[in-house]
């Protein structure tokens, strides 16, 4: 740090310092003139509140250190008076840190997601006026916390295991260091204040805890997080200015235009700058077959040898059929010591639809069963490296990179795309355009899909002169899957869809080869359960549909043994 930064930040320290005092004096006058009943309820209503603004951005910031005879541990938490659960502890205390063997040297940051204890009940008002301003793919989820993770890791072979984390009076059995920023927005810009508070210039490794104790005192200053409104939050002598775009105008690339020059001071942000084609050129010839498997929620793993890797790649995935949000569970980072762990690797249920990404090898054992595994290797700028392997996903997945599945999807590439992006690569065309390119593509794919069954829906809803204040509410058209898809041919744009030559089918026998026998009594069960809710709970769906459900599942009954058929008690 230069001299006129040290002395901005210790003048910021100082500035928040007094005003925590002057703070905590007139809270020690008030409290001597009340009872203690009153004493209690005002000490509490000052809890709640003391941190109001801070908490619409960040939950807390966590401070996670590893001891040779306790492993990973919390060492503090700023503010102090956030709570966490054993459970919430443990959690980041292991998603804090790498789950390799790769040995990740230096500085690593990297995404993590986990649920909450409160659940959505964890939402504030603030909040709720966000979702209902921005667009769905950046609203708050009140079940899942995100984590800016920045772990550092340096060797010193004066210590006892040869390595260093951080200064400021810690003992030297500590060899491992994170700082994990909590938050209930996904902000792709909260990662710059990360870099900025502790690796550009290093302030932690500087200044200790009362570096966190300034910054957090900053972010409780900010206004609340507005769609619409150029924001200017100020943190440490800088300004981070971001825009937060509304709903009715959101375009992932539009937003920097709308901020103002940058100054000696002024850091401009975008909340979702995600360098979507760098991080998915290795799998660019397959990006028609992921854009499906994320569309129908299929379950994914991406293996990698670091963190940031797989969370990025779990983060771009999930960005692929914007700007409708990906309703899945998706952890870009998740460990074997999550609590969930059991949860996602059981073979009695078959994989949930989720995406996780994994660094530890064990997972290629344990997750054997999962249908798609993207492996990536430690060079990212391998395009042609990943293959794609048609692998039974009983089998253990090899150590090489590529994408294993068996999956055959009913969508064909757009070659032209992938040509024109491949030629940008030999061109040296900038990753921003390339990425701006690649988005444009998968939004006329996924509006392509969508827009013929929002038209679909939109003729089953009443007129508006069939509205009106004295009389009950009208009732929409029952849902018709038969006149959908007789509207297909004619209702969509087919923005990217003119040269598929790909119609959906009834044809399960295909899908049936090569399954292992959990998917096929899965997909059973799933039929028969639709069969029965039509039925019993008299959805209205013709008997000709009915009919082609029951074949169905006889064609599929009949790849498996006598004793499961037996077991199903199909007839």
């Amino acid at each position: 740090m230069n001299n006129f930064g040290e002395s901005l930040f210790i003048e910021c320290c100082q500035h928040q310092m007094t005003i925590k005092n002057s703070q905590h004096q007139n809270v020690d006058r008030k409290l001597s003139n009340m009872t203690d009943g009153e004493n209690i309820v005002f000490e509490n209503e000052l809890k709640d509140n003391a941190w109001d603004s801070f908490h619409n951005w960040l939950y807390c910031v966590c401070v996670v250190t590893f001891d040779l005879e306790l492993g990973q541990a919390l060492e503090s938490v700023f503010p102090r008076h956030v709570p966490l659960s054993k459970q919430e502890i443990s959690n980041i205390c292991y998603l804090a840190f790498p789950d390799s063997n790769s040995g990740c040297m230096g500085d690593t940051t990297f995404i993590i997601r986990l649920q909450n204890s409160q659940g959505k009940k964890n939402l504030r008002p603030e909040h709720n006026i966000y979702n209902s301003k921005c667009p769905t793919a950046l609203q708050v989820d009140g079940a899942y916390y995100w984590g800016y993770v920045y772990f550092r890791q340096v060797k010193d072979i004066t210590l006892p295991r040869g390595y260093f984390q951080k200064v400021n009076n810690i003992p030297s059995l500590l060899f491992e260091f994170s700082v994990a920023l909590l938050y209930c927005h996904y902000f792709h810009s909260i990662t710059y204040l990360v870099k900025y508070v502790v690796m550009s210039p290093p302030e932690y490794f500087d200044n200790g805890e009362v570096s966190l104790e300034a910054v957090c005192y900053n972010i409780e200053r900010w206004p609340p997080p507005t769609p619409g409104v150029t924001l200017n939050l100020p943190l440490l002598g800088s300004v981070f200015q971001t825009y937060i775009p509304l709903s009715s105008n959101y375009t992932a690339n539009s937003t920097l235009a709308l901020l103002s020059e940058e100054g000696d001071n002024k850091i401009q942000t975008h909340v979702e700058d995600l360098n979507l084609f760098e991080i998915l050129q290795p799998v660019l010839s397959h990006i028609h077959l992921l854009w499906e498997l994320v569309i129908v929620s299929e379950p994914i793993v991406v293996m990698a040898s670091s963190p940031t890797h797989c969370s990025s790649m779990v983060l771009a995935l999930t960005r692929l059929i914007s700007p409708l949000q990906y309703c899945g569970d998706y952890r870009p980072y998740f460990t074997i010591h999550d609590s969930e762990f059991k949860q996602f690797t059981s073979k009695v249920q078959g994989p949930p639809p989720v995406i996780l990404g994994v660094t530890n090898p064990f997972f290629a054992k344990t997750l054997h069963h999962w249908p798609h595994t993207i492996r990536l290797s430690d060079d990212l700028g391998q395009t042609q490296k990943y293959k794609l392997k048609k692998t039974a996903p009983t089998k253990m997945i090899d150590s090489s990179s590529g994408v294993f599945t068996a999956y055959k999807p009913f969508l064909q590439k757009d070659k032209n795309i992938i040509k024109k992006l491949l030629t940008g690569v030999n061109s040296k065309r900038p990753f921003e355009v390339q990425s701006a390119l690649l988005r444009r593509h998968l939004l006329e794919l996924t509006q392509s899909f969508m827009i013929p069954l929002e038209r679909y829906i939109a003729s089953l809803m009443p007129l508006q002169k069939s509205i009106s204040p004295f009389k009950a509410a009208p009732t929409p058209l029952p849902f018709n899957p038969d006149n959908l898809f007789a509207t297909l041919e004619t209702a969509g744009p087919q923005l990217t869809l003119n040269n598929t030559g790909i119609k959906g089918d009834w044809d399960l026998k295909d899908w049936v080869q090569g399954r292992p026998e959990v998917e096929v009594v899965d997909m059973v069960l799933k039929i028969k359960n639709k069969i029965t809710r039509c039925n019993e709970h008299d959805i209205p769906v013709n008997e000709t549909t009915k009919e082609q459900l029951t074949h169905r599942l006889n064609d599929i009954v009949t790849s498996l043994p006598d004793d499961l058929k037996n077991i199903l008690q199909i007839s």
